[in-house]
């Protein structure tokens, strides 16, 4: 069968809801047979994998932020085709993306959750951190797959999945070239310069707060109240794609939080008698020393009750897909009963077996039994208590990870984290196991299942851009297993050398904020302190309440999670939306949109890949801050001037936009 030419542009329903009887066909149909498995495809891809996992890691535990590798590594997948004058890349080029891909997820699940070994002063060996890291992983894959069409198909336009959008731009624009890449490429040269700007040199201040204002700083001092907004092109162009509608809903959490929760706190604590209080706040697990700026009463109160949201929102999801869930389950049962469907399958729609499926779930499972009982627990039956915690939470945490992808574009795993070692130390410590080697326990088993969940939430991107172009997903399925390998074995390797050169305590060290959480929360649970149950359980009552009047929680919970000044700008983002798509003509407004979603994808684009730049200068030692201005009142004008112009420009280049372009 002689191979097609792909189309070079995606259908005009890519992004909204069918209609009925409606289909989507995909740039890459389903009749054609592209190249897309090769030998340069996999030896690229697993290059990516190594590069962005090394890259992702230092990041993570230096800052405590990991960039999404998908976007940076599509554009490199591009640009190499096109230095080695290669037509057809489509397919070679989703493989490239998919396998590296495995990287930022990889480095998600690993330096949240095991660094905390070493901050509470046991000991991590690296077949310890491969391991973990490696079977979350495959779990993560073969426990999402049942789900695929679900999130990608039948869902079909409900979903903005944020980052799959721009991923999926990058790679149509590199294949078709034109006007539509010269827009891609302009914006993500304009939003990577500006926020490499910003990172690196500190020429204008990176996030806008009240308290730059005098007003604001008395606010803050006096009433807990404060407003941040983070000035990133990445983060607002990711606003532009969640819309109005979403971004709303997320910051209706970080308001609640923000201007409700956190100013209350002081008023009601002065109703009680100042000698006791800080007793009865230590008795909830909430430190009364963290209380002093709206900052720490975030951390202290807000995040838990986000966290106990989330939670909440997920058991939600869980009940509400269960029918889903119940579908999956049926599909295996008559898969391994040896009934096929009489439909034929077409190629975009075809993915691995449900036979493989649970023979590789069984496998890692078995594996995952051996890890715990001779690498960690040598105990068999606590052992087997620590296995089934990992499978229950992973598969029932599977779909709430990939809806928060699907719907924010970030992974709430860190929350769902949290909630994994709360309930794995309350189970361990019902066994008989506490202390050390319970710690030790409770971070192997956190590491797993949030690896587990990060690369669920992370997988359904590459799902989703393979269904947009038309990619065969059992290809996709079978090769992210050899990226997540090779990027379990890098971070293993970095975080250990991390480790030795820099370590996670004391002066000058990497400050790894996620597993210095995850520590704080253990320690207690396994040394007999105490937890912030009410908060946890006021979160849960919201959720419930929200849900109860039609407001989705997961999203809201999100936005008490999240910190406001990276929720804030989601609204900008969506307001930029709303001023594009205003026009009386439809198809005008068709077509403003459009644009309007290239420049917001360049702008996610440039500043993932200026986010690689500044890791390595980082990595490098190189310290290029202007130092006397960055920080300066100068700085913070400069910065709300800059941002005024980057939203001035993303709304009049938008609106530019011919019909048919």
């Amino acid at each position: 069968m002689q191979e097609q030419q792909p189309k070079t542009s995606l259908p005009e329903n890519a992004y909204r809801e069918l209609r009925d009887g409606e289909q989507y066909n995909p740039v890459m149909g389903a009749d054609q047979t592209p190249v897309e498995v090769t030998p340069y495809s996999v030896t690229v891809g697993i290059l990516m994998a190594i590069l962005f996992s090394a890259a992702a890691a230092y990041l993570g535990l230096k800052v405590g932020q990991v960039f999404e590798a998908a976007i940076p590594i599509a554009i490199i997948a591009v640009g190499l085709g096109q230095m080695r004058g290669k037509k057809n890349m489509l397919g070679q080029n989703v493989i490239i993306q998919s396998i590296g891909a495995s990287s930022g997820v990889i480095v998600a699940g690993a330096i949240f959750t095991l660094p905390a070994l070493y901050i509470l002063g046991l000991d991590a060996k690296f077949y310890q951190v491969f391991l973990s890291s490696l079977l979350g992983g495959v779990l993560g894959i073969v426990l999402l797959v049942p789900f695929r069409k679900y999130f990608v198909k039948e869902m079909h336009g409900k979903y903005p999945f944020p980052e799959a959008t721009a991923t999926t731009e990058v790679l149509v624009s590199g294949e078709k070239g034109g006007s539509q890449a010269k827009i891609l490429v302009a914006a993500g040269l304009i939003g990577g310069l500006y926020d490499f700007i910003v990172s690196t040199f500190g020429a204008w201040t990176s996030s806008l707060s009240t308290q730059m204002m005098g007003w604001g700083k008395w606010l803050a001092a006096n009433a807990k109240l404060t407003l941040g907004l983070n000035t990133s092109a990445a983060v607002l162009g990711l606003g532009y794609i969640i819309g109005l509608k979403y971004a709303l809903i997320i910051a209706g959490g970080s308001a609640l939080v923000w201007f409700v929760i956190i100013p209350l706190v002081t008023p009601l604590l002065s109703l009680f008698d100042a000698a006791t209080i800080g007793d009865v706040l230590l008795g909830m697990g909430i430190n009364p020393e963290g209380l002093a700026t709206p900052e720490g009463i975030f951390k202290e109160i807000g995040r838990p009750i986000g966290i106990g949201g989330i939670a909440m929102a997920g058991l939600i999801g869980i009940i509400r897909q269960a029918g889903i869930i119940k579908s999956a389950l049926s599909l295996a049962k008559n898969e391994l009963g040896g009934k096929k469907s009489a439909e034929v399958e077409p190629r975009t729609q075809k993915d691995i077996s449900m036979k493989v499926i649970m023979t590789i779930i069984v496998a890692a499972l078995v594996a995952t039994l051996f890890f715990f009982q001779f690498g960690v627990l040598n105990n068999w039956f606590q052992t087997i208590v620590a296995l089934l915690i990992v499978f229950v939470i992973a598969f029932l945490f599977t779909t709430v990870a990939a809806n928060a992808i699907a719907i924010v574009g970030s992974n709430p795993v860190s929350g769902m984290t949290l909630m994994t070692l709360i309930l794995s130390s309350l189970v361990l410590v019902s066994v008989g196991l506490e202390g050390k080697s319970g710690m030790i326990a409770a971070l192997v088993i956190g590491g797993v299942v949030c690896t587990a969940l990060s690369m669920a939430g992370g997988f359904i991107t590459d799902l989703k851009i393979g269904y947009w172009l038309g990619t065969t997903p059992k290809k996709q399925q079978t090769w992210k297993f050899v990226g997540t390998f090779v990027s379990a074995a890098t971070v293993a390797g970095v975080m250990i050398i991390m480790n030795d050169t820099y370590g996670f305590v004391g002066e000058n060290a990497l400050v790894a904020p996620q597993a210095n959480a995850m520590a704080a929360v253990i320690q207690p649970l396994m040394t007999g302190g105490a937890t912030p149950w009410l908060l946890y359980g006021i979160g849960a009552l919201l959720a419930l309440v929200l849900t109860f009047v039609k407001v989705p929680a997961l999203p809201f919970s999100l936005g008490m999670f999240i910190p406001m000044e990276l929720n804030a700008p989601l609204v900008v983002g969506g307001l930029v939306a709303w001023a594009v798509n205003r026009h009386k003509n439809a198809e005008q407004a068709k077509a403003n949109n459009n644009r309007g979603t290239l420049i917001a994808s360049g702008f996610i684009a440039g500043g993932a890949l200026m986010g690689v730049v500044s890791a390595i200068l980082a990595f490098a030692g190189l310290n290029l801050t202007l130092t006397g201005w960055a920080g300066s009142a100068y700085a913070e004008i400069l910065g709300l001037v800059m941002y005024a112009a980057l939203i001035a420009y993303f709304i009049w280049h938008s609106r530019k936009a011919r019909i048919g372009e």
